[in-house]
């Protein structure tokens, strides 16, 4: 579905950082959200002790069409407007949502000791997998944004020697592909640097707080770049030799998921100002998935007029609505 209709919106939102920026705005979310007043907290543990945070919200009285899992993106969380806006029009529309916080996003710092990766997929893929199980036989769907959308990526490829059977579809919006090339873009960029930034430095002063015997990252405050705090801190706290090392454990270029076994969705738009669209050019991508580029829409954003819509929410809802009426069909 996310192909079939051309998004094109008004002269008047078709700059990509407005888009951005716009993506991201607590404008969008005003207003009563009856997903946010069904949601209940959740505590994923997995096998290896790891404790990620979600928010289930269920319709009770009326059996869900389905499970949508949102996965937010980097220094965003389960709260993210993008996030709470896609999920109140899902639900709206019948679809029961889990919205997971990735390690050390949201309020969630507490709950381990060790720090946030982009390369620790597998706590994360267990616990989509953990989620998919609370679903039963309900069909299942996961979108990721950004960073969230390289996760999703990333774990469809995994199915492949760890099969979740009910997820039906994987939708990644924005995915980053090449995080070096994501990282040089945003700090080239004075306005989304100071953004992701400010949300950064903030994470780590909490997590220093709550684990004063394990953390100073002092050194890292006056840092002016995102660049420079990735370095410094792969330096002092973790194996890597390099962050082009690190990096390169969480890209997705070029054949990279050629084979994911479960259909999927990719969107994204020329003039996302963080994510370069040549990227998306030597995918390889098998039968199964869709790439889909449009010439606006910015990061995250898509946003469809002055009601602050994101244009992907109501696609989405036709997308998962199709898959699930023809599972009913196959059931018949």
């Amino acid at each position: 579905m996310l192909g079939s209709n051309s998004y094109n919106p008004p002269w008047y939102f078709r700059n990509g950082l407005l888009q951005t920026v716009l993506a991201s705005s607590p404008l969008r979310a005003w207003g009563y959200n009856p997903m946010r007043e069904a949601a209940r907290e959740r505590i994923i543990e997995t096998p290896e002790g790891i404790r990620l945070q979600g928010y289930l919200s269920s319709h009770i009285t009326n059996e869900a069409a389905g499970l949508v899992i949102l996965l937010h993106g980097w220094e965003g969380s389960a709260n993210s407007t993008y996030i709470t806006c896609t999920a109140r029009t899902l639900f709206r529309h019948g679809y029961d949502i889990f919205r997971l916080n990735f390690r050390d996003h949201g309020d969630s710092h507490h709950l381990n000791p060790g720090i946030f990766y982009a390369v620790l997929l597998e706590e994360v893929r267990q616990a989509v997998g953990h989620i998919s199980h609370l679903a039963q036989k309900m069909p299942v769907f996961m979108v990721g944004f950004s960073l969230g959308g390289n996760f999703a990526l990333r774990i469809a490829r995994a199915l492949s020697d760890a099969p979740i059977d009910n997820l039906r579809h994987v939708v990644a919006v924005s995915p980053v592909l090449d995080p070096a090339k994501a990282t040089e873009r945003i700090d080239r960029q004075p306005l989304i640097r100071r953004y992701f930034l400010k949300k950064w430095l903030r994470s780590l002063r909490i997590k220093q707080q709550l684990f004063p015997d394990q953390y100073d990252f002092s050194e890292l405050f006056d840092l002016p770049t995102i660049q420079a705090v990735t370095d410094r801190m792969l330096d002092k706290y973790s194996d890597y030799q390099s962050s082009a090392d690190y990096f390169k454990d969480y890209s997705i270029l070029n054949d990279a998921i050629a084979d994911l076994p479960v259909p999927t969705t990719i969107l994204t738009a020329s003039d996302d100002p963080v994510i370069p669209v040549e990227d998306f050019f030597g995918l390889k991508l098998d039968h199964r998935s869709r790439l889909v580029i449009h010439d606006h829409g910015g990061h995250n954003g898509f946003i469809n007029g002055f009601l602050l819509k994101s244009w992907y929410e109501d696609q989405l809802v036709k997308m998962f609505d199709e898959i699930v009426n023809r599972l009913e069909g196959q059931e018949a």
